[in-house]
């Protein structure tokens, strides 16, 4: 049975391969810590963690209230959305990623701002915990969730 993606998991899948080709892994619907939930957290090569949050139409940014929570998470910040977005919409301090379900391109690169050493290290480390914790559901789906993963 294939998944039927929604539109911003499509951007986020297209955001993913694109990311890959710089050299950065990244984990979609990513949990930096309870309350927030990011749509691409990408850790590349050098350790920097970017968060791209994909938005698939001008009511699902407006709706979105949070995303200045996630910058205290991350290095750099992008918005991905596909070429009929009016990204007029999207503040200019931040960055801009032009996406479809296959591919994206960087039009703008965001700022940086660099993580503390300590907040880096928690980030990095859930990052690898999670992304393994998924690979092994993947490869046995029968695997019970831990308690802690259930948070």
């Amino acid at each position: 049975m294939t998944e039927i993606l929604q539109p911003g998991q499509l951007l986020a899948r297209g955001v993913s391969r694109h990311l890959r080709g710089h050299g950065f892994a990244a984990v979609e619907e990513f949990v930096p810590v309870r309350g927030l939930r990011v749509d691409v957290m990408a850790l590349g090569p050098k350790g920097e963690l970017w968060i791209v949050e994909c938005k698939s139409s001008r009511a699902d940014f407006q709706s979105d209230s949070k995303w200045q929570g996630y910058l205290e998470w991350c290095d750099r910040y992008f918005w991905a959305v596909d070429t009929d977005f009016p990204t007029d919409l999207l503040p200019e301090e931040t960055g801009l990623i032009m996406a479809d379900a296959y591919d994206a391109e960087i039009v703008r690169m965001a700022p940086e701002d660099k993580l503390a050493p300590a907040r880096r290290k928690k980030i990095v480390q859930k990052f690898a915990m999670d992304a393994a914790r998924r690979l092994q559901r993947f490869r046995d789906p029968k695997l019970m969730p831990l308690p802690s993963e259930l948070e």
